[in-house]
C-alpha cells in the first residue's frame, strides 16, 4: 500500500480513521487551522501522510506538527508526529508512515511525546530512542477529587470487559464546573494573561526567555495567539501568569480534558516556563493550578511530559505527584544540536492539539 501526503480531500476518511479509535476529529476548519501554525506554514510541510489502497483512499494516518523552535535570535524547526492510526486490515503499514515522517530534511529533530503502551516500541526500529533519558516513562499527576476517580476505575473495568456497553453508558463524570467560568481567586502575584498582543507583558516575557541559551520551542505572542483561536476547542487554554514588580517571571498553560466518555474531567498543564533567576514561579504556578482545579471541574491534575530539569524546578510539588506512565512515551532523534540543551514540556509536542477536551455541558 503506496504512502502519500495528506491533503484536505482526505478529511472524510481520516475523521472515520480517528472515530474508529475514539479520538477527537478536527473539522475542516481545525485542519486549516493546523496548517497555519508558525513552523508547518513556515515550512510547508504536509499535515501528515496516509496509506491508500487500489482507490487512493485513506486506509491509515500519522499526523506531523511542524514547530518553530528558537535559540536567541536563531530559528530552527522540529517535528512530532501524533495520531497514528493503523487498523487491522492495514497491519504493518505504520512502517512506511513513520518512514515518510523520519525522511522529512531540515529538521533538528523528529520526536513524539505521546506514544501509547502499544506503539512505543515501533520508534526504535526507526532510530528514535527513548527522550530524556532518565524521565522517558514518566507522567507526574495530582489527585483532587478520589471519588469521581474510583467511579471512573470502576466504569473503565465494565467498558473494558463489555465494550458494547459504551454507547449506552454515554458520557459520564463530566462536571459542570468546568463551563461555569474561572472567577477563582488566584494567589497574590499569579494572575490570569488575556492579552498576547506584541506590545504585552507576555511578549516583554517571551523576550526575557529568549536571552536564555537555551533551544525551545516558540512561544511567542503569535505562537499564542494562534494557539488560543483553536476552531474545535470548546474553551481556550487557560494561561496564568507569575508576576514580580509588575512584570512576568514565570507563565504557565493548561485545559480541562476528559480522555474518553468514562474518564474524569483532568486538569492538563501544558507549559510551565520561568525566566533564569526565577524558578521558584514553576512550583507556585504548578500549585495555584492543583488548588483551583476542582473549581475548574477537574478531578485530577497532571503534566505528561516531565524533564529531569522540570523535577527539579518542581521540588517538593513532584514529590507529591503520584507518577504513571511506567513506559516510554517519549522518543526523539536529533540532528546537529546537544539533546541536553533542550528542556521540554508537553508544550513542545502534540498535546496542545490532539487532547481530548472536556465536551460542553447541554
Amino acid at each position: 500500500m503506496p504512502v502519500r501526503p495528506f491533503h484536505f480531500d482526505d478529511l472524510s476518511d481520516v475523521a472515520a480513521l480517528h472515530r474508529r479509535v475514539g479520538w477527537p476529529m478536527r473539522s475542516e476548519a481545525g485542519w486549516r487551522w493546523m496548517a497555519a501554525a508558525p513552523g508547518q506554514a513556515e515550512t510547508g510541510a504536509p499535515l501528515g501522510w496516509v496509506l491508500t489502497g487500489d482507490d487512493d483512499r485513506p486506509a491509515a494516518f500519522l499526523g506531523n506538527m511542524v514547530r518553530r523552535f528558537r535559540r536567541g535570535e536563531a530559528v530552527v524547526y522540529g517535528a512530532t508526529g501524533h495520531s497514528i492510526i493503523v487498523p487491522p486490515e492495514a497491519r504493518g503499514g505504520s512502517r512506511a508512515l513513520i518512514d515518510a515522517f523520519m525522511a522529512q530534511p531540515g529538521l533538528f529533530a523528529r520526536y513524539t511525546f505521546n506514544a501509547n503502551a502499544r506503539s512505543a516500541p515501533l520508534y526504535g526500529r526507526h532510530g528514535l530512542s527513548p527522550w530524556p533519558v532518565e524521565t522517558a516513562g514518566l507522567k507526574l499527576s495530582w489527585v483532587v477529587d478520589p471519588v469521581s476517580c474510583v467511579m471512573a476505575k470502576g466504569l473503565r473495568w465494565v467498558v473494558d470487559r463489555s465494550p458494547a456497553l459504551a454507547r449506552s453508558i454515554g458520557e459520564r463524570l463530566t462536571n459542570p464546573r468546568v463551563d461555569q467560568g474561572r472567577a477563582i481567586g488566584w494567589p497574590d502575584g499569579i494572575a490570569p494573561v488575556a492579552d498576547f498582543s506584541d506590545t504585552s507583558t507576555y511578549a516583554a516575557f517571551w523576550s526575557g526567555l529568549l536571552d536564555a541559551p537555551r533551544l525551545m520551542a516558540d512561544r511567542s505572542p503569535e505562537t499564542l495567539r494562534w494557539l488560543m483561536a483553536d476552531p474545535d476547542a470548546p474553551r481556550p487554554p487557560l494561561a496564568l501568569s507569575f508576576q514580580r514588580d509588575g512584570r512576568i517571571t514565570g507563565f504557565a498553560l493548561a485545559v480541562v480534558t476528559k480522555g474518553d466518555i468514562v474518564q474524569v474531567p483532568s486538569l492538563e498543564i501544558l507549559d510551565l516556563q520561568a525566566l533564569e533567576g526565577h524558578e521558584a514561579a514553576i512550583p507556585a504556578l504548578a500549585q495555584a493550578l492543583i488548588t483551583a482545579a476542582p473549581r475548574l471541574g477537574a478531578a485530577k491534575v497532571r503534566l505528561q511530559m516531565v524533564s529531569p530539569w522540570m523535577l527539579d524546578d518542581l521540588g517538593g510539588v513532584a514529590k507529591r505527584a503520584r507518577r504513571e506512565g511506567g513506559w516510554g512515551h517519549c522518543h526523539a532523534q536529533f540532528e546537529g544540536v546537544a539533546p541536553g540543551d533542550w528542556s521540554p514540556t508537553p508544550f513542545d509536542g502534540d498535546y496542545p492539539v490532539c487532547l481530548r477536551p472536556a465536551p460542553k455541558r447541554a
